[in-house]
């Protein structure tokens, strides 16, 4: 009891630090927009423009995902019977699309300038830009602790780090430019920077995409459950085995056990415990068990 209360307690903290996090990264992102709109419209700066366009992107998705971690916490009702807990798989969809998108948008802006290079203050960019590797630096760190344990998180890591990235592409070409003034080299940066987005994002749309198919989720192993359950006193064999993740931090699981026709009710109710405490072991928070004396009755079930 004293586990499940530290346990409790401790997922608690862990979702107070990732709130924190989000408010900070919000709050310092928009105030990083804000700055660059005013510097790129006073020297006149497309690339600075353009990038503050893509971080307001991220804000906005940033903003998604901190609404979906409210939403988690809305108890279910009788439309809603899971909650909203979904809405975490749909917004880390929505932001790996993000980030393909901005991806395109960087390389079409890469492409044209590299097209027609225009004439860029140098120092100004790289100014701004190093204060945007402070801001997306200091905040996606913030995250850094908990990306692993939920892609919604690991989204809004990327997108921070990808910001963090660009704007110091930014630096490098701003400085650059103000040497040898080679105004293509802001260009060739951003393709740069497009590509390691693309690298650290495809990961991402694939789970995202997985989970929003009510794939299995990739914390679990079915080979693992299915060894692990057969391997209890009682259990004869395990079948129609369905795993689903009802959102990117919980994992649900319908089964058939297949047990001795001779169990009675209070050694069936000991050993569902045994094999749902088993599963919870192997990243499954949610599940349903149907008992069965023989596997002749569902032999014709698809599911």
């Amino acid at each position: 009891m004293s586990h499940e209360h530290h346990h409790h307690h401790h997922h608690s903290e862990e979702l107070t630090n990732v709130n924190r996090a989000f408010y900070i990264g919000i709050s310092l992102n928009f105030l990083f927009v804000l700055i660059e709109v005013i510097v790129g419209l006073n020297i006149h700066s497309l690339s600075l423009l353009s990038d503050a366009g893509h971080n307001l992107a991220d804000v906005a998705s940033l903003a998604l995902s901190l609404l979906a971690f409210r939403l988690v916490k809305v108890k279910p009702n009788e439309k809603y019977t899971y909650g909203y807990r979904k809405t975490t798989i749909l917004v880390a969809l929505f932001n790996a699309v993000v980030l393909l998108v901005s991806i395109g948008a960087i390389g079409y802006e890469a492409l044209h300038r590299f097209i027609s290079p225009e004439p860029l203050q140098g120092v100004t960019i790289a100014w701004v830009a190093g204060v945007g590797i402070v801001i997306n630096g200091v905040t996606a760190l913030l995250f850094l602790r908990e990306k692993e344990k939920d892609i919604n998180i690991k989204s809004a890591y990327l997108h921070l780090l990808s910001d963090a990235l660009v704007s110091f592409a930014l630096v490098i070409g701003g400085i650059v430019i103000v040497y040898t003034h080679w105004y293509w080299i802001d260009a060739l940066l951003s393709l740069i920077v497009a590509v390691v987005i693309l690298y650290s994002t495809w990961s991402l749309l694939r789970s995202s995409l997985r989970l929003s198919l009510d794939g299995v989720p990739e914390n679990v192993n079915m080979d693992t459950i299915k060894k692990q359950i057969k391997a209890i006193d009682g259990v004869k064999d395990i079948h129609h085995i369905h795993v689903w993740g009802l959102s990117t931090t919980t994992n649900a699981l319908t089964a058939h056990i297949l047990v001795d026709a001779h169990m009675s009710i209070l050694q069936a109710d000991a050993l569902k415990k045994k094999i749902k405490h088993e599963l919870e072991h192997l990243n499954i928070h949610h599940a349903t068990l149907e008992f069965e004396e023989s596997m002749r009755n569902c032999a014709n079930d698809e599911l």
